[in-house]
This record gives structure tokens, C-alpha cells and sequence, in this order.
């Protein structure tokens, strides 16, 4: 029998979740893949991009109109503003937008998957309830996670199609140019304190040195979305997605400075987005004298969430064995993966 066609919607290509899934859905050979993004992409093999301002209901209406063919959409776009409450209204419209402009011409559609993350948990906002679980009640709004969901779980109600809701932790993997790549801080924290001849500190709170925390593995995320989206026992339902390890950052450090053949001083508090925010002569230099890919600083840049990252002086972890109990068991070793990444950023010629 002639395979099922499965034609995926990737909205937010150029991230870093994005475009992992992208390579994902692309390497089983079992997919026709469209990739959304506000500044579009080259079409490649089984994928093809489109740049569509997904805020813009009639350009999303006009760019996605004719995607009649498609069977999942992957929802992984996000827009940044200054405050949680800001965060609602852009993050809300962008979905709902997509799903407009969509699900009333994809006849075919049997499932939407949607980004999340312990947001949902308010882990962002202070000490949590840990290990946070899926069925864990909300916290006080405003959280665009939450409403998300809310609106595709009241948008599914009688239809053939799914959802789920997928909730990583940190995510860690290549790209350039987001807002939200800490390994990417880390790489380029390091080879920067490695060339003004300082030691590695830990920049962020007392309290955060020590304490419980996890990542996400990018391709490991990429693998559980789509096996939440294709498996029926998954349907209309949220997952917590982490590496499976748990690590304090008093232990990773140390590793990481081997990495990059650096020593390792006590913590100092500081702001990365302060004290890095004069560097940009430092990297464009670093460019010039190794022959890197001429990488713009505001590229590989992401200080705030550093800053934001290294803030948590409490545990941020969540129970992951509903997914497992499901039938999802892979898992990542976490100092591996930060040391894949820092070679990877190496042999791309990002750093030295």
C-alpha cells in the first residue's frame, strides 16, 4: 500500500525549534514540508518556504490560502514584547491567524501541534511547584501559553482533527539570530572571556549556581513533537519534553570551561546584557583575526536570555514520564549536548 501523504506547516522556520523540526521532518523522508517565517527561506528538496507576517490577518489569509493539501500544522512562532501581559495579543493573533487562514481549506488536517513551555507552570514568574506536571492547575493571567490552548482546545471541539501541546524546557540547538539560544550565550560568553584573558564566571544569581535545573535538546524536542502528533494515544493532550537529566550549573561550568580551555573563577552577578553591551568591537575582531562567518554581534547576542536563564535562584524542572509512559523513551545526556553544539558552532565557523 502507497504511504499516506503527510504535508507539514512549520510556522516559526527560522527558529531554533523551527528549523530543527524542519531538518526532522525532512531527514524521514516522509514529508512535504512548508516553512513560515516573516522573512521566508531557500526552498530546498522536500521544503519549501514562504514569508508571511502572520500579525497581518489578510496577508496570512493570501500566503496560506491555497495550502489545501495540508495534514499537520507545527506551531512554533513567537513574538517578544516588554511585559507578560504584552506577550497576549501578538502571540494569541499569530495562532489564530494561522488557524484562519487554514484549517477551512485543509480538508485533510489531523493535527495542530503547539510550542509551549513551563511558562504554563509560572516558572518564569518564581519558585514553582517541581517537578511540574501536565495536569498541574494554571496561575494567575495573564500567560499566552494558556490561551493558546485554550483556543485550540475550544477551536477542535466536534472536529476530526488534534491537538497537543508540547512543553519543553531551555531549548538548546544551532540557530543564529534568535532571541532565545542560551547555548549560544554560553559559546560566545566563553570565547569572549577566553580573548579578553579573563576566567569563566557564573553571571547570574547566587542562588541560581546551585540550584535543580534541565534543557531540551533540540532534535530531541523535533523527534517527541512529531511523535505527539502522529501517535492517536497522544491526541488532545499536553507533554512535558526535557533531556531526561537533571544538572546544577556549579557542576556544568567547570565542563564547559574545559571546553574551551578556560578557568573558572567564583560566581559574579552581573547583567550579561549590561556588561556585554560594548563588546561588539571584542567579536568583530574575533571574526576578522580567525576567519569566521562574518556573524553580525547582534546575531549571536541573545544577553537578556541569559540573563533571564541564570536569574532562576530556584529548581525549574518538570516530570517527563508521561510522554515516556506513552511510548516515547529517547533521551539526551546534557553535558553532551552542549559540547555537540559548542563543536558544531566550531566547525560552522561561528567560533573560533
Amino acid at each position: 500500500m502507497m504511504a499516506k501523504r503527510r504535508v507539514a506547516v512549520v510556522v516559526g522556520a527560522r527558529g531554533v525549534i523551527g528549523g530543527n523540526l524542519i531538518d526532522h521532518l525532512e531527514a524521514t523522508g516522509e514529508w512535504e514540508i512548508i516553512g513560515l517565517s516573516r522573512r521566508g527561506g531557500l526552498d530546498t528538496g522536500r521544503v519549501r518556504h514562504i514569508a508571511v507576517d502572520l500579525l497581518d490577518q489578510r496577508d496570512a489569509a493570501e500566503k496560506l490560502g491555497e495550502l489545501r493539501d495540508v495534514t499537520h500544522i507545527f506551531y512554533a512562532a513567537y513574538q517578544d514584547r516588554p511585559s507578560w501581559a504584552e506577550l497576549v495579543a501578538p502571540n494569541v493573533a499569530m495562532l489564530v491567524n494561522t488557524v484562519n487562514a487554514l484549517e477551512p481549506v485543509a480538508a485533510g488536517l489531523e493535527h495542530i501541534s503547539l510550542m509551549q513551555g513551563y511558562k504554563v507552570y509560572g516558572a518564569h514568574l518564581g519558585p514553582f511547584k517541581t517537578p511540574a506536571r501536565e495536569s498541574d492547575p494554571p496561575h494567575m493571567p495573564p500567560e499566552f501559553n494558556v490561551d493558546q490552548q485554550q483556543f485550540l482546545e475550544d477551536r477542535q471541539r466536534g472536529k476530526s482533527w488534534t491537538w497537543s501541546a508540547i512543553r519543553p524546557s531551555v531549548v538548546c540547538g544551532f540557530a543564529l539570530g534568535n532571541p532565545m539560544n542560551l547555548a549560544l550565550v554560553i559559546a560566545v560568553y566563553a570565547t569572549m572571556s577566553k580573548e579578553l584573558g579573563v576566567p569563566l564566571r557564573f553571571p547570574g544569581k547566587p542562588g541560581a549556581y546551585t540550584s535543580l535545573i534541565e534543557m531540551t535538546d533540540a532534535g530531541l524536542l523535533a523527534e517527541a513533537t512529531v511523535w505527539a502528533a502522529t501517535t492517536p494515544e497522544c491526541a488532545n493532550q499536553a507533554f512535558n519534553i526535557n533531556n531526561g537529566d537533571l544538572f546544577r550549573w556549579d557542576e556544568m561550568l567547570p565542563k564547559i570551561a574545559d571546553f574551551f580551555e578556560l578557568d573558572v573563577a567564583p560566581p559574579l552577578p552581573m547583567s550579561m546584557d549590561v556588561v556585554m553591551a560594548d563588546k561588539e568591537p571584542v567579536w568583530n575582531d574575533l571574526v576578522a583575526k580567525h576567519g569566521l562567518e562574518p556573524t553580525p554581534y547582534s546575531d549571536v547576542s541573545s544577553w537578556a536570555f541569559g540573563d533571564f536563564v541564570f536569574g532562576w535562584d530556584y529548581d525549574v524542572i518538570a516530570d517527563g514520564s508521561k510522554a515516556r509512559r506513552l511510548g516515547f523513551h529517547r533521551h539526551v545526556e546534557t553535558e553532551q549536548m552542549f559540547l555537540d553544539i559548542f563543536r558544531d558552532l566550531r566547525a560552522r565557523k561561528v567560533i573560533p
